[in-house]
């Protein structure tokens, strides 16, 4: 077999994730199939190149030099590719002839951009690379997995690397409080966060930093500690709201399924930031112009969709 650069991205990933498990499951891949494809490159390579136990994978010593000249190959064979690109102004996001890799946390902004790119450039195909961290989305930023970034960040946050990378905000949502139609706070205009103080409360996705930092000093500052807290993912969140069990934060753009409703919290002491990064330099003027302008459309959508 000949070694391929994706055989090479194989092995990163593993080194990354410490576990052919997690990195099979960030490749898309069955395990079995990682499995069978890593010893097809150990046997082209000539020996051993993970340690593996019930621990996870360490590289051997064969390993860690496959590691040392991928890590330095694969960003500059990603270089050539993007200065190729740009230098021959094609591609309708100025990132890839043919598709635009973005990667998102849970973003309402994602769809409508879907949309306006392939109409202003029918020829694009955009893939999208689903995450549940910032950090995760940064990290594959800068290594050229994906070309552009669409995360959340909770109240005055950083975004990750951001000295790195090119962050913009697309726009600022309220936190609400998501309750059951029947709850008895669900006809107000606003309610102060302290008349929760008897709540459980559930976090769902990417709101789960609002409850490890701004959302406990939220609390504290209104004059009680949360009694109960869950920690889930979104639509678990959900679930919990409708069975009456707990009631969950929510950015005020979202639209609430039948029999839940959104109440704003006074004061607004919550807010919730969505916003859109790239690597500098990799996307031309235009093109990050476009981008951006194209995300703040798809937020104003969801506004409207909101009503």
């Amino acid at each position: 077999m000949r070694l391929e650069l994706r055989h090479l991205q194989v092995v990163c990933s593993i080194a990354d994730h410490g576990s052919l498990t997690k990195a099979a499951s960030a490749l898309g891949l069955a395990p079995s199939a990682l499995t069978t494809q890593l010893q097809r490159i150990e046997r082209s390579l000539g020996g051993l190149l993970f340690e593996r136990d019930r621990r996870g994978a360490r590289p051997t010593p064969l390993g860690d030099l496959v590691l040392s000249r991928a890590r330095a190959l694969l960003p500059a064979v990603q270089d050539l590719h993007d200065e190729a690109v740009r230098l021959a102004g094609i591609g309708g996001t100025g990132g890839s002839a043919q598709f635009c890799r973005i990667g998102a946390v849970s973003s309402p902004v994602l769809g409508g951009i879907i949309c306006r790119l392939t109409a202003n450039d029918p020829s694009v195909q955009v893939m999208v690379h689903p995450s549940s961290s910032p950090a995760d989305l940064a990290d594959q930023l800068t290594e050229r997995r994906i070309d552009v970034a669409l995360i959340g960040l909770c109240g005055r946050a950083h975004p990750p690397r951001e000295q790195q990378l090119a962050w913009h905000d697309i726009a600022v949502d309220a936190v609400c409080v998501l309750l059951r139609a029947d709850h008895p706070l669900a006809g107000r205009v606003e309610a102060e966060l302290g008349e929760f103080a008897d709540a459980a409360w559930a976090a769902g996705g990417p709101y789960k930093c609002c409850f490890e930092e701004c959302f406990a000093a939220a609390c504290a500052r209104a004059g009680f500690t949360m009694r109960r807290m869950y920690e889930v993912d979104a639509r678990t969140a959900t679930e919990l709201v409708e069975a009456g069990e707990a009631v969950a934060l929510c950015q005020s753009s979202f639209r609430p399924p039948d029999g839940l409703v959104l109440v704003p919290i006074a004061g607004t002491p919550l807010q919730w930031r969505h916003v859109i990064g790239w690597v500098p330099g990799v996307l031309t003027t235009d093109a990050a112009d476009r981008l951006l302008e194209f995300a703040r459309r798809s937020y104003e959508d969801v506004l409207v969709r909101r009503r």
